[in-house]
C-alpha cells in the first residue's frame, strides 16, 4: 500500500497538471548525482513576430455611383464616422480614387469583394480593388 502511494506521488511530479517543482528539485528526484553533474543555464529569446504586409482598399470614382451610396459603404463596411466617410468620398470624387481602409491582405480582399458585390447588386459600377500599402 505504501509502495503504491510512493509510485502515485512520483507520477504526480511528472504530471503537467501540477505546478512545476522548484528549480533543481526534479533533478534530485530523478538523478541523485545531479549535485555533482555540471549544468548550463539556457536563455530563451522571445520569438520575433513579423507584422503582415498591409494592403489598401482603394475605391475608384465613376460618373454613375451616387455619392450617398459611397458614403453608406464607407460607414457600413469600413466603419468610418459620417465626417470621415464624406471626406474620403470627396477624395475619391476629386482625385479619381481614395483609400477606404488598410488591412492585411485576406481582410482587404474580402472587403473589396463585398463592396463590389453590393455595388453590383444595387446596379452601380463602383470599383474597389486592393493595392500594397507602403505606409508606416
Amino acid at each position: 500500500m505504501i509502495k503504491n502511494k510512493l509510485t502515485d506521488m512520483h507520477l504526480m511530479i511528472d504530471d503537467w497538471h501540477f505546478p512545476p517543482l522548484p528549480f533543481g528539485h526534479r533533478a534530485q528526484v530523478d538523478n541523485p548525482e545531479s549535485e555533482t553533474t555540471p549544468h548550463t543555464d539556457v536563455l530563451v529569446a522571445e520569438p520575433e513576430i513579423a507584422k503582415p504586409p498591409m494592403y489598401a482598399v482603394v475605391m475608384y470614382n465613376d460618373n454613375y455611383t451616387p455619392m450617398e451610396f459611397v458614403v453608406y459603404i464607407l460607414q457600413s463596411e469600413f466603419r468610418h464616422n459620417l465626417d470621415a466617410a464624406v471626406e474620403i468620398m470627396m477624395t475619391i470624387h476629386n482625385s479619381s480614387k481614395g483609400i477606404a481602409g488598410i488591412y492585411p491582405k485576406d481582410i482587404a480582399e474580402t472587403k473589396a469583394k463585398k463592396v463590389n458585390s453590393l455595388a453590383h447588386r444595387e446596379g452601380y459600377p463602383l470599383l474597389t480593388q486592393i493595392e500594397p500599402h507602403q505606409g508606416e
